[in-house]
Protein backbone atom coordinates (compact mmCIF):
# COMPACT_ATOMS: atom_id res chain seq x y z
CA UNK A 1 0.00 0.00 0.00
CA UNK A 2 1.48 2.90 -1.26
CA UNK A 3 0.47 6.38 1.17
CA UNK A 4 1.16 9.60 -0.33
CA UNK A 5 -0.13 13.08 0.04
CA UNK A 6 -1.45 14.34 -2.91
CA UNK A 7 -5.23 14.08 -3.63
CA UNK A 8 -6.86 11.48 -6.37
CA UNK A 9 -9.61 12.03 -8.66
CA UNK A 10 -9.89 7.80 -8.31
CA UNK A 11 -10.15 7.42 -4.46
CA UNK A 12 -12.96 7.06 -2.56
CA UNK A 13 -13.19 9.46 0.35
CA UNK A 14 -13.20 7.88 3.83
CA UNK A 15 -15.62 10.16 6.06
CA UNK A 16 -15.51 10.12 9.38
CA UNK A 17 -19.35 10.38 11.33
CA UNK A 18 -21.10 9.98 14.57
CA UNK A 19 -23.16 7.15 15.25
CA UNK A 20 -22.48 2.91 14.46
CA UNK A 21 -22.89 2.60 10.68
CA UNK A 22 -20.97 2.22 7.90
CA UNK A 23 -22.64 3.10 4.35
CA UNK A 24 -20.90 3.46 0.95
CA UNK A 25 -22.83 6.56 -0.81
CA UNK A 26 -22.31 8.20 -4.01
CA UNK A 27 -22.33 11.78 -4.08
CA UNK A 28 -21.84 14.51 -6.67
CA UNK A 29 -18.62 14.91 -5.30
CA UNK A 30 -17.67 10.96 -6.31
CA UNK A 31 -17.92 7.64 -3.96
CA UNK A 32 -17.72 8.24 -0.19
CA UNK A 33 -17.32 5.59 2.27
CA UNK A 34 -19.04 6.63 5.61
CA UNK A 35 -17.55 5.05 8.95
CA UNK A 36 -18.98 5.22 12.03
CA UNK A 37 -16.89 6.01 15.31
CA UNK A 38 -19.19 6.45 17.86
CA UNK A 39 -19.36 9.82 19.75
CA UNK A 40 -16.54 11.57 18.03
CA UNK A 41 -16.01 13.65 21.41
CA UNK A 42 -15.35 10.24 23.55
CA UNK A 43 -12.84 9.00 20.94
CA UNK A 44 -9.68 8.36 22.98
CA UNK A 45 -6.27 7.11 22.14
CA UNK A 46 -7.23 3.60 22.28
CA UNK A 47 -9.83 4.19 20.13
CA UNK A 48 -7.92 6.10 17.67
CA UNK A 49 -5.95 2.85 17.43
CA UNK A 50 -8.92 0.71 16.58
CA UNK A 51 -10.63 2.89 14.34
CA UNK A 52 -7.51 3.77 12.03
CA UNK A 53 -7.58 -0.39 12.15
CA UNK A 54 -10.99 0.00 11.05
CA UNK A 55 -10.92 2.60 8.28
CA UNK A 56 -8.84 -0.49 5.81
CA UNK A 57 -10.44 -3.60 7.01
CA UNK A 58 -13.57 -1.58 5.86
CA UNK A 59 -12.00 -0.27 2.73
CA UNK A 60 -11.06 -4.22 1.89
CA UNK A 61 -14.37 -5.10 2.57
CA UNK A 62 -15.74 -3.07 -0.20
CA UNK A 63 -12.78 -3.75 -2.54
CA UNK A 64 -11.87 -0.10 -2.52
CA UNK A 65 -8.32 0.00 -4.08
CA UNK A 66 -7.56 3.86 -3.83
CA UNK A 67 -8.89 5.81 -1.10
CA UNK A 68 -8.36 9.12 0.49
CA UNK A 69 -8.67 10.51 3.90
CA UNK A 70 -8.15 14.39 5.41
CA UNK A 71 -5.94 14.12 8.63
CA UNK A 72 -7.90 17.17 10.41
CA UNK A 73 -11.09 13.88 10.45
CA UNK A 74 -8.13 12.35 12.91
CA UNK A 75 -7.46 15.36 15.12
CA UNK A 76 -10.32 14.14 18.32
CA UNK A 77 -10.77 16.64 21.08
CA UNK A 78 -10.07 13.71 23.68
CA UNK A 79 -6.79 13.38 22.23
CA UNK A 80 -3.62 15.79 22.78
CA UNK A 81 -1.33 14.45 19.92
CA UNK A 82 1.31 16.28 18.19
CA UNK A 83 0.82 15.84 14.08
CA UNK A 84 4.06 13.51 13.99
CA UNK A 85 2.91 11.35 16.47
CA UNK A 86 -0.88 11.16 14.72
CA UNK A 87 0.77 10.39 11.39
CA UNK A 88 3.04 7.65 13.31
CA UNK A 89 0.12 5.81 14.67
CA UNK A 90 -2.14 6.22 11.63
CA UNK A 91 0.78 5.06 9.29
CA UNK A 92 1.40 2.08 11.70
CA UNK A 93 -1.54 0.73 11.99
CA UNK A 94 -2.88 1.26 8.37
CA UNK A 95 0.34 -1.08 7.03
CA UNK A 96 -1.04 -3.92 10.23
CA UNK A 97 -4.68 -3.71 9.33
CA UNK A 98 -3.96 -3.92 5.55
CA UNK A 99 -2.15 -7.26 6.53
CA UNK A 100 -3.26 -10.56 5.25
CA UNK A 101 -1.48 -13.82 5.31
CA UNK A 102 -1.91 -15.37 2.09
CA UNK A 103 1.41 -16.69 0.61
CA UNK A 104 -0.01 -20.07 0.89
CA UNK A 105 -3.04 -19.65 -1.15
CA UNK A 106 -4.16 -19.65 -4.91
CA UNK A 107 -5.61 -16.05 -5.40
CA UNK A 108 -9.23 -16.00 -6.65
CA UNK A 109 -9.42 -14.69 -10.22
CA UNK A 110 -10.48 -10.99 -9.10
CA UNK A 111 -7.33 -11.18 -7.20
CA UNK A 112 -6.73 -10.25 -3.26
CA UNK A 113 -8.40 -7.13 -2.12
CA UNK A 114 -5.45 -4.55 -2.15
CA UNK A 115 -5.36 -1.04 -1.42
CA UNK A 116 -2.87 0.24 -3.85
CA UNK A 117 -3.24 3.98 -3.02
CA UNK A 118 -4.06 5.99 0.15
CA UNK A 119 -3.97 9.95 -0.19
CA UNK A 120 -3.85 12.06 2.86
CA UNK A 121 -5.06 15.30 2.90
CA UNK A 122 -4.61 18.96 4.69
CA UNK A 123 -1.03 17.12 6.22
CA UNK A 124 1.65 19.13 7.67
CA UNK A 125 5.21 18.15 7.13
CA UNK A 126 5.70 16.93 10.82
CA UNK A 127 2.93 14.53 9.97
CA UNK A 128 4.48 13.48 6.42
CA UNK A 129 7.38 12.44 8.24
CA UNK A 130 5.61 10.71 11.10
CA UNK A 131 3.71 8.82 8.70
CA UNK A 132 6.98 7.31 7.49
CA UNK A 133 7.56 6.21 10.49
CA UNK A 134 4.74 4.66 11.24
CA UNK A 135 4.66 2.96 7.94
CA UNK A 136 8.56 1.71 8.16
CA UNK A 137 7.17 0.27 11.78
CA UNK A 138 3.97 -1.32 10.22
CA UNK A 139 6.07 -2.97 7.72
CA UNK A 140 8.05 -4.50 9.97
CA UNK A 141 5.77 -5.66 12.37
CA UNK A 142 3.98 -7.75 9.51
CA UNK A 143 7.44 -8.85 8.53
CA UNK A 144 7.08 -10.52 12.18
CA UNK A 145 3.64 -11.69 11.43
CA UNK A 146 5.06 -13.32 7.99
CA UNK A 147 7.84 -14.68 10.59
CA UNK A 148 5.40 -16.24 13.12
CA UNK A 149 2.45 -17.55 10.38
CA UNK A 150 5.16 -19.58 8.19
CA UNK A 151 4.37 -23.42 8.97
CA UNK A 152 7.00 -24.97 11.01
CA UNK A 153 8.60 -26.90 8.30
CA UNK A 154 9.27 -23.28 6.42
CA UNK A 155 10.60 -22.29 9.31
CA UNK A 156 13.60 -24.36 10.97
CA UNK A 157 16.08 -22.50 12.99
CA UNK A 158 18.02 -22.54 10.14
CA UNK A 159 15.66 -20.32 7.67
CA UNK A 160 14.75 -18.14 10.72
CA UNK A 161 18.53 -17.18 11.05
CA UNK A 162 18.42 -16.69 6.99
CA UNK A 163 15.50 -14.63 7.35
CA UNK A 164 17.05 -12.65 10.06
CA UNK A 165 20.34 -11.69 8.39
CA UNK A 166 18.74 -10.49 5.28
CA UNK A 167 15.86 -8.03 6.88
CA UNK A 168 19.32 -6.77 8.45
CA UNK A 169 20.96 -6.66 5.65
CA UNK A 170 21.82 -2.91 4.39
CA UNK A 171 21.38 -1.36 8.32
CA UNK A 172 24.37 -0.87 10.28
CA UNK A 173 23.42 -3.95 12.44
CA UNK A 174 26.04 -6.61 12.91
CA UNK A 175 24.48 -10.34 12.96
CA UNK A 176 25.93 -13.60 14.27
CA UNK A 177 24.61 -16.80 13.76
CA UNK A 178 25.83 -19.06 16.72
CA UNK A 179 26.71 -23.01 15.11
CA UNK A 180 25.75 -26.14 16.73
CA UNK A 181 29.47 -26.56 17.58
CA UNK A 182 29.59 -23.20 18.81
CA UNK A 183 26.58 -23.50 21.02
CA UNK A 184 28.38 -26.30 22.56
CA UNK A 185 31.25 -24.35 23.19
CA UNK A 186 29.22 -21.83 25.15
CA UNK A 187 28.05 -24.82 27.06
CA UNK A 188 24.22 -23.93 26.62
CA UNK A 189 22.97 -26.96 27.94
CA UNK A 190 19.36 -25.83 27.93
CA UNK A 191 19.57 -25.02 24.43
CA UNK A 192 21.45 -27.91 23.47
CA UNK A 193 18.94 -30.12 26.00
CA UNK A 194 15.74 -28.74 23.81
CA UNK A 195 17.18 -29.09 20.48
CA UNK A 196 18.15 -33.19 21.20
CA UNK A 197 14.89 -34.35 20.01
CA UNK A 198 15.13 -32.71 16.44
CA UNK A 199 17.15 -33.26 13.02
CA UNK A 200 16.76 -29.49 12.61
CA UNK A 201 20.28 -28.37 14.50
CA UNK A 202 19.64 -25.35 16.86
CA UNK A 203 20.72 -21.59 16.11
CA UNK A 204 21.40 -18.71 17.99
CA UNK A 205 20.93 -15.66 16.36
CA UNK A 206 22.83 -12.20 17.77
CA UNK A 207 22.03 -8.84 16.20
CA UNK A 208 24.23 -6.18 17.81
CA UNK A 209 23.05 -2.35 16.76
CA UNK A 210 25.08 0.07 18.35
CA UNK A 211 23.53 3.37 17.05
CA UNK A 212 24.90 5.23 19.90
CA UNK A 213 28.36 4.38 19.56
CA UNK A 214 30.13 0.74 21.06
CA UNK A 215 32.24 2.90 23.11
CA UNK A 216 29.32 4.73 24.19
CA UNK A 217 28.58 4.94 28.13
CA UNK A 218 25.26 3.92 27.42
CA UNK A 219 24.67 0.70 28.47
CA UNK A 220 22.67 -1.45 25.48
CA UNK A 221 19.32 -2.63 25.64
CA UNK A 222 19.12 -6.75 25.35
CA UNK A 223 16.03 -7.98 23.68
CA UNK A 224 15.70 -12.09 24.09
CA UNK A 225 12.94 -13.47 22.42
CA UNK A 226 11.86 -17.27 22.43
CA UNK A 227 12.66 -19.04 19.06
CA UNK A 228 10.84 -22.24 19.43
CA UNK A 229 10.03 -22.83 15.62
CA UNK A 230 7.51 -25.52 16.52
CA UNK A 231 6.52 -27.15 19.79
CA UNK A 232 5.54 -30.61 19.95
CA UNK A 233 5.79 -30.48 23.74
CA UNK A 234 8.32 -32.89 23.35
CA UNK A 235 8.02 -36.31 25.34
CA UNK A 236 5.27 -34.85 27.22
CA UNK A 237 3.64 -34.79 23.71
CA UNK A 238 1.03 -31.76 23.22
CA UNK A 239 -2.95 -33.06 22.57
CA UNK A 240 -3.82 -32.89 18.83
CA UNK A 241 -5.87 -29.75 18.85
CA UNK A 242 -2.94 -28.04 20.96
CA UNK A 243 -0.69 -28.73 18.28
CA UNK A 244 -2.45 -26.35 15.41
CA UNK A 245 -0.36 -23.01 15.55
CA UNK A 246 2.56 -24.34 17.29
CA UNK A 247 4.49 -22.38 14.72
CA UNK A 248 3.82 -19.69 16.66
CA UNK A 249 5.87 -20.62 18.89
CA UNK A 250 8.42 -18.52 18.06
CA UNK A 251 6.42 -15.05 17.84
CA UNK A 252 8.76 -13.53 20.58
CA UNK A 253 11.97 -14.21 18.76
CA UNK A 254 10.59 -12.18 15.36
CA UNK A 255 9.42 -9.85 17.59
CA UNK A 256 13.08 -8.92 18.50
CA UNK A 257 14.09 -9.67 15.70
CA UNK A 258 11.57 -6.91 13.78
CA UNK A 259 12.13 -4.53 16.73
CA UNK A 260 15.89 -4.59 16.25
CA UNK A 261 15.01 -4.20 12.26
CA UNK A 262 13.00 -0.72 13.18
CA UNK A 263 15.62 0.52 15.58
CA UNK A 264 18.24 0.19 12.55
CA UNK A 265 16.08 1.11 9.78
CA UNK A 266 15.37 4.52 11.54
CA UNK A 267 18.85 5.35 12.62
CA UNK A 268 17.73 5.56 16.48
CA UNK A 269 20.67 6.99 18.66
CA UNK A 270 20.38 4.01 20.98
CA UNK A 271 22.56 0.55 21.65
CA UNK A 272 20.17 -2.42 20.64
CA UNK A 273 20.97 -6.09 21.19
CA UNK A 274 18.86 -9.39 20.06
CA UNK A 275 19.64 -13.13 21.09
CA UNK A 276 17.15 -15.52 19.40
CA UNK A 277 17.55 -19.27 21.03
CA UNK A 278 16.42 -20.87 17.99
CA UNK A 279 15.52 -24.63 18.63
CA UNK A 280 12.41 -26.97 17.40
CA UNK A 281 10.92 -29.10 20.22
CA UNK A 282 10.18 -32.15 18.62
CA UNK A 283 10.20 -35.79 19.79
CA UNK A 284 12.23 -38.55 18.93
CA UNK A 285 14.06 -41.03 20.50
CA UNK A 286 16.68 -39.06 21.09
CA UNK A 287 14.48 -36.26 22.74
CA UNK A 288 15.18 -35.06 26.54
CA UNK A 289 13.22 -36.56 28.95
CA UNK A 290 11.29 -35.84 31.80
CA UNK A 291 13.28 -36.91 35.18
CA UNK A 292 16.29 -34.98 32.92
CA UNK A 293 18.95 -32.93 34.15
CA UNK A 294 20.49 -30.07 32.49
CA UNK A 295 23.24 -27.88 33.10
CA UNK A 296 22.64 -24.82 31.95
CA UNK A 297 25.30 -21.75 30.88
CA UNK A 298 25.34 -20.13 34.19
CA UNK A 299 26.17 -23.22 35.45
CA UNK A 300 22.91 -24.12 37.58
CA UNK A 301 21.57 -27.63 36.85
CA UNK A 302 17.60 -27.69 36.26
CA UNK A 303 15.52 -31.11 36.81
CA UNK A 304 12.90 -31.64 34.07
CA UNK A 305 9.10 -32.26 35.26
CA UNK A 306 7.45 -31.29 31.37
CA UNK A 307 9.34 -30.92 28.54
CA UNK A 308 6.68 -28.87 27.34
CA UNK A 309 8.00 -26.21 29.52
CA UNK A 310 10.94 -25.70 27.17
CA UNK A 311 10.85 -22.04 26.20
CA UNK A 312 12.17 -20.79 29.66
CA UNK A 313 14.87 -23.30 29.13
CA UNK A 314 16.17 -21.78 25.88
CA UNK A 315 15.50 -18.34 27.29
CA UNK A 316 17.47 -19.28 30.30
CA UNK A 317 20.99 -19.70 28.27
CA UNK A 318 20.15 -16.71 26.47
CA UNK A 319 19.69 -14.63 29.34
CA UNK A 320 23.10 -15.83 30.76
CA UNK A 321 24.66 -14.75 27.34
CA UNK A 322 22.51 -11.39 27.45
CA UNK A 323 24.79 -10.99 31.27
CA UNK A 324 27.89 -10.02 28.74
CA UNK A 325 26.88 -7.06 27.73
CA UNK A 326 26.25 -5.40 30.92
CA UNK A 327 22.69 -4.43 29.66
CA UNK A 328 20.64 -1.24 30.89
CA UNK A 329 17.64 -3.68 30.99
CA UNK A 330 17.15 -6.61 29.41
CA UNK A 331 13.28 -7.82 28.21
CA UNK A 332 12.25 -11.13 27.05
CA UNK A 333 9.48 -11.46 24.81
CA UNK A 334 7.95 -15.22 24.99
CA UNK A 335 4.74 -17.10 24.23
CA UNK A 336 5.35 -18.35 27.68
CA UNK A 337 2.49 -19.73 28.79
CA UNK A 338 -0.95 -21.06 27.87
CA UNK A 339 -1.29 -19.60 31.43
CA UNK A 340 -1.79 -16.50 30.43
CA UNK A 341 -4.20 -16.52 28.38
CA UNK A 342 -6.10 -18.34 31.57
CA UNK A 343 -5.28 -15.48 33.32
CA UNK A 344 -5.87 -12.42 30.99
CA UNK A 345 -7.60 -13.68 27.89
CA UNK A 346 -6.74 -12.43 24.75
CA UNK A 347 -6.51 -9.11 25.38
CA UNK A 348 -3.56 -8.00 26.84
CA UNK A 349 -0.28 -9.82 27.52
CA UNK A 350 1.30 -10.19 30.78
CA UNK A 351 4.21 -8.55 32.18
CA UNK A 352 6.43 -10.03 34.75
CA UNK A 353 9.24 -7.76 36.69
CA UNK A 354 10.60 -6.22 39.85
CA UNK A 355 11.27 -3.02 37.98
CA UNK A 356 8.38 -0.75 38.62
CA UNK A 357 9.53 1.68 36.05
CA UNK A 358 9.85 -0.50 33.68
CA UNK A 359 6.56 -1.38 34.08
CA UNK A 360 5.14 1.66 34.15
CA UNK A 361 6.81 2.61 31.05
CA UNK A 362 5.71 -0.52 28.76
CA UNK A 363 2.02 0.14 30.39
CA UNK A 364 1.92 3.54 28.96
CA UNK A 365 3.67 2.69 25.58
CA UNK A 366 1.03 -0.55 25.35
CA UNK A 367 -1.97 1.58 25.97
CA UNK A 368 -0.08 4.41 23.48
CA UNK A 369 0.26 1.28 20.45
CA UNK A 370 -2.47 -0.72 21.50
CA UNK A 371 -0.35 -3.64 22.46
CA UNK A 372 -1.99 -3.66 26.11
CA UNK A 373 -0.04 -5.41 29.05
CA UNK A 374 -0.76 -5.88 32.38
CA UNK A 375 1.73 -6.85 35.17
CA UNK A 376 1.69 -10.36 37.30
CA UNK A 377 3.38 -10.98 40.25
CA UNK A 378 7.40 -11.91 40.34
CA UNK A 379 7.78 -12.27 44.10
CA UNK A 380 10.34 -14.12 45.75
CA UNK A 381 7.91 -16.52 47.69
CA UNK A 382 7.10 -18.10 44.19
CA UNK A 383 11.11 -19.19 43.36
CA UNK A 384 10.21 -22.22 46.14
CA UNK A 385 7.83 -23.47 43.67
CA UNK A 386 10.40 -24.42 41.10
CA UNK A 387 13.29 -25.42 43.47
CA UNK A 388 14.50 -28.80 41.92
CA UNK A 389 14.36 -31.80 43.37
CA UNK A 390 17.64 -33.49 42.61
CA UNK A 391 18.69 -30.38 40.42
CA UNK A 392 19.00 -26.84 41.78
CA UNK A 393 16.49 -25.44 39.73
CA UNK A 394 12.78 -27.20 38.25
CA UNK A 395 11.70 -26.21 34.61
CA UNK A 396 7.77 -26.44 35.88
CA UNK A 397 6.21 -26.17 39.26
CA UNK A 398 7.34 -28.75 41.85
CA UNK A 399 4.26 -28.15 44.53
CA UNK A 400 1.09 -29.82 44.96
CA UNK A 401 -0.71 -27.25 42.84
CA UNK A 402 1.14 -27.30 39.53
CA UNK A 403 -1.51 -25.81 37.59
CA UNK A 404 -1.48 -22.72 39.30
CA UNK A 405 -0.04 -19.56 38.76
CA UNK A 406 2.05 -21.08 35.11
CA UNK A 407 2.83 -17.74 34.21
CA UNK A 408 4.64 -17.03 37.02
CA UNK A 409 6.47 -20.24 37.25
CA UNK A 410 8.10 -19.65 33.70
CA UNK A 411 8.81 -15.94 34.57
CA UNK A 412 10.59 -17.19 38.06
Amino acid sequence: MKINFVTSKDATFVELIDGSLTSFVETSKGSVLRIGVGKKEEVNRRALVTLARKVIRTALTYRLTHIAINLKDFHFKGIEISDHDLGRVLGENFEMAHYEFHVYKTPPKEGFPEIKNLSVLDTSKDAQKGFKVGQLIGQEINFCRDLANTPGGDMTPSILAKKATEQLKGTSAAVKILSLAEIKKLKMGLVLGVAKGSIEEPKFIIAEYWGAGKASTKKPIVLVGKGITFDTGGINLKPSDALMGMNHDMAGGASVIATLAIVAKLKLKKNVVALVPAVENAVSGSAYRPGDILTSMSGKTVEIFNTDAEGRLILGDALTYAERYNPSFVIDVATLTGAALVALGKRASAILTRDLELENTLRTLGEESGEYVWPLPLWKEYEADVKGIHGDLANASTSSARTSGGTINGGI
